[in-house]
């Protein structure tokens, strides 16, 4: 229990809890997609299991993602993947599809963990990348996050709406988590450890950069072009 000491566990500790807050709002939208034509009981029995299912599946990935960033270069190209997701957190670009009322209780059930399964790939990444193999932590920081996940994406929709600075600090927390992640690839950490131990600072810093002034530059660009669109549609 020695890891509870240390300040590096509870800095990770956040960053997990933050990257599930940040990046699960738009499971709560599925959830209420998938149960909107549910008496009010089932919604609520649907809300438990779908979500149980889902918090299963995205700790079985977490796990294989933990294995599969401690071989060498895939924790580059697991930065990478990051930095396109903290990207398009920003420029708002969520890839999720349109997800159908369904009317029964298992039909939700089933819709709630696929619909969770496939928006999940970012979290599951991010949660793996923060934790950085310490499989302690990363229990702990899932256990914590389910009800944060369940209970609190709603409001933390909400709160993103109205305070839009909450989505630009967990999309530049994604680019410093995807420059600690790339520098320490097995491929050259000893060589970063050696000779540019700057770089444990410098890159994620870069990272955050990257992603912020991007992720805000396509943004910009993507309103502009539907300003444009619409100033082009003929008048009704």
């Amino acid at each position: 229990m020695a890891f509870l000491t240390s300040p590096d566990f509870w800095v990770a500790l956040m960053q997990i809890i933050l990257i599930n807050i940040v990046l699960s709002g738009d499971n709560a939208v599925v959830i209420a997609l998938a149960c909107r034509s549910l008496p009010p009981k089932q919604q609520k029995n649907a809300i438990i299991f779908g979500s149980i299912g889902a918090i299963v599946l995205r700790v079985i990935l977490t796990f294989f993602a933990v294995f599969l960033l401690s071989q060498p270069y895939l924790k580059l190209v697991g930065a990478a993947l990051l930095l396109w997701i903290g990207i398009g957190l920003l420029k708002g670009d969520d890839g999720e599809e349109d997800i159908e009322s369904n009317a029964g209780l298992m039909a939700a059930i089933k819709t709630i963990i696929i619909a969770d399964l496939v928006m999940s790939l970012d979290n599951v990444i991010g949660v793996a990348a923060a934790a950085k193999g310490n499989v302690p932590l990363l229990i702990i920081g899932l256990v914590i996050s389910i009800p944060l996940i369940i209970f609190g994406s709603t409001i933390i929709l909400k709160l993103m709406n109205r305070f839009p600075i909450i989505i630009t600090i967990g999309a530049a927390l994604l680019g410093w988590v995807a420059g600690e992640m790339a520098v320490s690839d097995p491929a050259i950490k000893a060589y970063v450890d050696a000779n540019m131990h700057y770089l444990h600072t410098v890159a994620p810093a870069v990272g955050a950069v990257i992603v912020v002034a991007l992720g805000k530059y396509l943004a910009s660009r993507a309103e502009s072009a539907q300003e444009e669109a619409a100033a082009d549609q003929p008048a009704a």
